[in-house]
């Protein structure tokens, strides 16, 4: 490090060239943070780790409920989660009221009097879920929409010659730092899919020039449907190696491996008579189908939408309906060893280990551990890596 004599230099207002300085907007030397990285800090701070199935015994109050005269369980459901600012669908509504049936050990979820009292605790993880995905997508569209309405910015050519005294002027200035602000926090935001995305251009997957509009695409998706574009980052690491639109395995083809068959994701993009003619599209064109069949799948019906769910919805969109995390999913066919339960391929697959294994993927093809950050889902791997270190030991 270099120490420079003290001086006391004379305040002019010009700089070492003897150009005039250029007023710069207080936001020129911000930088924000990301806007899904703000939503879940915010929850973390609400004790969004402390979630019924993994907070420490005694140190959360215990969310319980009694049945009032004409009340049903899925509107109790629907009614405590709005109480709690999440709205939720009449679907999943009804997944959620299967679930805390479930675990009051109530036989038939249409079948409660008046008096019952129902602890909710499983409803914790769904609602922080929920809270953090609501966080990102109303951050997301402040920033779209503070981008729209910035002023126009002075091309660079003419900054030398802009009056540096008008109101105009800084304005101008102003804005050009809130845009580049912006692009920066923009870009930065999604930190796996950004980096699946430049993986995805190295490997010739997508044209370097498609970058933001991939990018913006997913994106689009993910606040019209809710989940993190993170996810469908994973997502795609799992199922085509990172984005690669030629992805095949004889039945299943492209990004998210569109498979054949009567009511499957070919048909659903509209190519059901030929489900290779897909391979034949780019990753921007495959993304449309995407949002297609995630609009025949119900996707936004389920709610804020985690990445065991996004997964699932490609994966066998049946197997939704079981929300424990640690039963065995009904899932077909051969599956990569990842989502079984400790990679062991005679063990079944769960939504832990979907979580657990996705993860893990993504860190290993993207070979840093920033594809698991410190949030939900993370805290549920912790749980999940001390069941299977247990399952291992007995």
């Amino acid at each position: 490090m270099r120490l420079d004599p003290s001086s006391n230099p004379q305040v002019t207002n010009a700089d070492a060239t003897g150009m005039p300085k250029l007023p710069r907007s207080q936001l020129a030397f911000a930088r924000t943070a990301p806007a899904f990285t703000r939503a879940m800090a915010s929850a973390n701070q609400n004790g969004a780790l402390q979630n019924g199935a993994l907070a420490p015994e005694g140190s959360t109050p215990t969310w319980s409920t009694s049945v009032r005269s004409g009340q049903t369980l899925t509107g109790i459901v629907r009614e405590q989660m709005a109480a709690r600012g999440v709205n939720i669908s009449n679907n999943e509504a009804m997944r959620l009221a299967q679930s805390v049936a479930r675990s009051n050990n109530i036989s038939n979820a249409d079948m409660i009097h008046p008096g019952q009292k129902l602890n909710l605790d499983g409803l914790n993880l769904p609602l922080q879920q929920a809270q953090a995905v609501n966080q990102a997508i109303a951050a997301n569209k402040a920033a779209a929409a503070m981008a729209a309405t910035t002023p126009a910015v002075t091309p660079a050519a003419n900054v030398n010659t802009l009056n540096t005294n008008t109101a105009m002027a800084n304005t101008a200035l102003a804005g050009t730092a809130q845009v580049q602000l912006l692009t920066r926090s923009d870009r930065s935001g999604h930190v796996v899919l950004e980096k699946t995305i430049d993986r995805a251009i190295e490997k010739g997957f997508i044209p370097a020039q498609d970058k933001q509009a991939v990018m913006n695409k997913i994106v689009q998706l993910s606040q019209e449907h809710r989940f993190a574009p993170d996810d469908f980052a994973r997502l795609t690491l799992m199922e085509s190696d990172g984005m690669n639109p030629k992805a095949s395995n004889s039945r299943c083809h492209g990004i998210i491996q569109f498979c054949d068959g009567p009511d499957r994701g070919a048909a659903s993009a509209g190519f059901g008579a030929n489900p290779k003619a897909i391979l034949g599209h780019s990753v921007l064109k495959q993304l449309d189908m995407v949002g297609k069949y995630f609009d025949d799948t119900g996707l936004k019906n389920f709610g804020p939408v985690g990445l065991d769910d996004l997964y699932l919805t490609v994966l066998t969109p049946a197997a939704r309906n079981e929300t424990r995390p640690n039963a065995a999913l009904n899932i077909q066919g051969q599956q990569a060893a990842y989502l079984h339960v400790n990679r062991d391929v005679r063990a079944p697959i769960t939504r832990n280990s979907i979580l657990a294994g996705l993860h893990q993927n993504a860190n290993e093809r993207l070979g840093t551990d920033v594809a698991q950050r410190p949030s939900l889902q993370a805290a549920r791997l912790s749980a999940y890596a001390a069941q299977a270190a247990v399952s291992e030991v007995r």
